[in-house]
């Protein structure tokens, strides 16, 4: 049985993740209002942070900022994007 979840990025009934991204209860409160698509976006902007800025995910200050930045992707604040990045048009 699929797991859905009333995703809280794009407001809507979605399959849910598999399991919680991560342990504790941060990972899964995510669990239960984040949907698989609404992950998977955020990881793609994750690594583009983490090599447009050159984090290293060892430092407690770029877990911190990308901690920060997770949530307020997820909740459709205003989030960091990368900088050198552009989206392919519909026509490429």
């Amino acid at each position: 049985m699929t797991h859905t979840v009333n995703c809280q990025k794009f407001n809507k009934e979605l399959e849910g993740m598999a399991r919680p991204p991560f342990p504790g209860p941060r990972g899964e409160e995510i669990y239960q209002t984040t949907s698989q698509l609404a992950w998977q976006e955020w990881l793609k902007l994750q690594t583009m942070l983490i090599n447009e800025k050159r984090l290293s995910v060892l430092d407690k200050e770029a877990q911190s900022y990308l901690a920060e930045q997770r949530d307020k992707f997820l909740a459709n604040e205003d989030f960091d994007k990368a900088e050198g990045y552009t989206p392919p048009s519909e026509s490429e």
